[in-house]
């Protein structure tokens, strides 16, 4: 497995970590995921170390903050932040492993977006729009590969406890606020949406594309 981040030095810890935990192979690399010369530098480490390239997770992303989530607040710089991040590098990321996956005859690409983009958050527009914007662009290229065997898929995750999640200053009454609006009564660790992408990056999944699997306990269960 190839595994990328912008930050470096915290990647290589986790690797190790992850590495130590399931005796797995992990190839740490420096990437932007906002610039195409990385991608294709991290396809190329894909290809060298192991043959060939069947899975992408897009998994990507910044958050909004305490600081900077407002709508008016939020500058024209701060909305391509985050479209760049959130939206963009998607979209180069598909591009550069798709010729590899049509060598193959098949494929498995999987995008995370927002329970956000779902629901909307008040005070996040920046950061719901180009989750909502992942979610066409996901459905779109379902429906355009699918005829390669390459199935597009993405994970919707609600409140889920990451350092991106942390950035907010939570007090117990808005923690128990959260809590109280999700069915199952507690929030997602990582793991809970690492196994929803594990399972539609897999074969068993291989008749499953352009679909959104949610993943927030509920919260978006409504009649």
């Amino acid at each position: 497995m190839i595994a990328t981040d912008i930050q470096f030095d915290l990647l290589k810890k986790q690797a190790r970590k992850l590495a130590e935990q399931f005796g797995d192979r992990i190839h740490p690399v420096i990437h932007d995921v906002t610039k195409e010369s990385d991608w294709q530098k991290v396809v190329s480490v894909a290809i060298e170390k192991f043959g060939k390239l069947d899975i992408l997770v897009n998994n990507a992303g910044i958050g909004v903050t305490d600081t900077t989530s407002s709508l008016m607040d939020s500058t024209v710089d701060d909305w391509h932040h985050f479209m760049d991040i959130n939206a963009l590098a998607h979209f180069i990321g598909v591009k550069a492993v798709v010729p590899y996956m049509k060598k193959n005859g098949q494929g498995s690409i999987v995008n995370t977006s927002s329970l956000a983009s779902v629901q909307g958050i008040a005070g996040a527009s920046p950061y719901t729009a180009p989750k909502g914007a992942s979610r066409s662009f996901t459905k779109g290229a379902a429906r355009e590969l699918g005829k390669f065997n390459i199935r597009v898929n993405t994970v919707l995750p609600g409140w889920i406890v990451t350092p991106m999640m942390q950035q907010f200053t939570l007090s117990k009454e808005k923690l128990d606020n959260l809590i109280g609006a999700i069915p199952l009564g507690y929030l997602g660790n990582p793991e809970d949406v690492g196994y929803a992408v594990l399972f539609l990056a897999s074969d068993e999944a291989r008749f499953i594309n352009g679909a959104e699997l949610v993943i927030d306990g509920g919260q978006s269960a409504r009649g």
